[in-house]
C-alpha cells in the first residue's frame, strides 16, 4: 500500500505489483428484511403527523420507490448472518473456510463486541480475526480493500466481507428530507486467495472537515443518548461532493490499472440517489444501461447498498465472470473510494 497527495487530499491506494498472490471474488450474498416499505406507505405515515409529501416527489428527487424495514426486534448482525450464509454457499464454501471476517456497519447491534464477532458466533467460526469498519456508505469499499491487502500478505486465504445496516432505527420521521431515504439490507461477499487479481486495484479517501453535512451527532453516556441520535444531512452539500469524489475515484482506480472508463461491463454505485449514480455515469461516458440500480427498490441501505446490488446483478444474470466492475461509494466522514475488480 502506497500513500501519495491528489489534490491536497491525504489519499490511500492499493495496486497489485509482482507476485503470484491475489484475490478473487469467489461467492456473493445478500439479504432484504421482509418488511417492504413503499413511497405511499411513507406518504400516508408523515400525513398522520402533518407532514405532507409525494410518491412523485420522492422518485423526482431519489429514484427510490421502495424500503426495507427490518423488525424492531432484528439486528443488523442478524441481516448480515444471512447474508454472509448465502455468500459461503455460493463459494462452494462451508463456514468453517472462513479465516477473515471484516463487517462495515454504522448501525451495529451493540457498543461491543463488533457486529464481526456476532456473526462468527452465529457461524459457528472459531479463532479467526473478525472486526467492524465504520466508514458509513464507504464501509463495504474500505472493508474490501483491508480484506484484499490481508489475503495478499498472506494474513488470510478466504475473507468474508458484510455490509449490514438497520438505517431505518436512525431516521427522523419529522423530516421529509431524509426519512424517505433509507432502508435496511445486508450484503456480503467472499474473497479467496487466486493466481490472478480480481481486486485490480482500489482507492480509499478521507476528508473530516465534511463532517458537518451528514452526521449522526448523538453518543451514549452513562446509560443514556446524549444529543440527537438521528440522522442530520445538508442533501444539496452531499450531492454536489458525491458527483465530484466518486468521479475522480473512479477514474483514479482504471487510471492505476491502466483502463479507460470504455473497458467497464458495470458500474455498481453506492445506492444512494439515481441522479448522483447517472451524474456519474455521465462524467465517465458510460451509458445507463451499464449501471446496476437497486436504489429504487431498496433505498439507501448505507455500507450494504454495494454488496446488495453486486450480488442482486449476480444473481439476475447482468454480471458474469470475464466481466471487469467499478464499484464505488461516498459517505458521512466524509469518507469515499473505488475498487476495480475482474469478476
Amino acid at each position: 500500500m502506497s500513500l501519495r497527495q491528489t489534490d491536497n487530499v491525504p489519499s490511500s491506494h492499493l495496486v497489485h505489483s509482482a507476485g503470484s498472490r491475489f484475490s478473487r471474488i469467489a461467492g456473493t450474498g445478500s439479504y432484504l428484511p421482509p418488511g417492504r416499505v413503499t413511497n405511499q406507505d411513507l406518504v400516508d405515515r408523515l400525513a398522520r403527523d402533518g407532514l405532507e409529501t409525494s410518491d412523485d416527489w420522492i422518485v423526482e428527487r431519489t429514484g427510490i420507490r421502495a424500503r426495507h424495514f427490518a423488525e424492531p426486534h432484528v439486528t443488523s448482525s442478524a441481516l448480515g448472518l444471512i447474508a454472509s450464509q448465502r455468500a459461503i454457499e455460493a463459494a462452494g464454501l462451508q463456514p468453517a473456510d472462513i479465516d477473515l471476517i471484516i463487517c462495515a456497519t454504522s448501525t451495529p447491534d451493540m457498543v461491543f463486541p463488533s457486529n464481526a464477532c456476532l456473526i462468527q458466533r452465529d457461524l459457528g467460526i472459531h479463532g479467526c480475526p473478525a472486526f467492524d469498519v465504520q466508514a458509513v456508505c464507504s464501509g463495504f469499499i474500505y472493508a474490501l480493500t483491508v480484506a484484499d491487502a490481508m489475503i495478499r500478505s498472506g494474513g488470510a486465504t478466504k475473507a468474508l466481507v458484510v455490509g449490514a445496516e438497520v438505517f431505518s432505527r436512525l431516521l427522523d420521521f419529522t423530516d421529509r428530507t431524509t426519512c424517505v431515504l433509507f432502508g435496511d439490507g445486508a450484503g456480503a461477499v467472499v474473497l479467496e486467495a487466486s493466481d490472478k487479481p480480481g481486486i485490480v486495484s482500489s482507492c480509499l479517501h478521507a476528508d473530516g472537515q465534511y463532517a458537518h453535512m451528514l452526521n449522526v451527532p448523538g453518543n451514549v453516556s452513562g446509560g443514556s443518548v446524549l444529543g440527537d441520535a438521528t440522522l442530520k444531512m445538508d442533501g444539496s452539500s452531499v450531492f454536489k461532493l458525491a458527483v465530484s469524489v466518486l468521479d475522480k475515484a473512479a477514474h483514479e482506480v482504471l487510471d492505476k490499472a491502466g483502463r479507460d472508463p470504455a473497458s467497464i461491463d458495470w458500474l455498481i454505485p453506492h445506492q444512494a440517489n439515481l441522479r448522483i449514480m447517472q451524474g456519474t455515469a455521465k462524467k465517465l461516458k458510460l451509458p445507463p444501461e451499464k449501471i446496476v440500480v437497486t436504489v429504487d427498490q431498496h433505498g439507501n441501505t448505507s455500507a450494504a447498498s454495494i454488496p446488495l446490488a453486486l450480488d442482486h446483478a449476480v444473481r439476475g444474470g447482468q454480471v458474469q465472470r470475464g466481466h471487469s466492475l467499478v464499484l464505488e461509494g461516498v459517505g458521512g466522514g466524509f469518507t469515499w473510494g473505488a475498487v476495480l475488480v475482474d469478476y
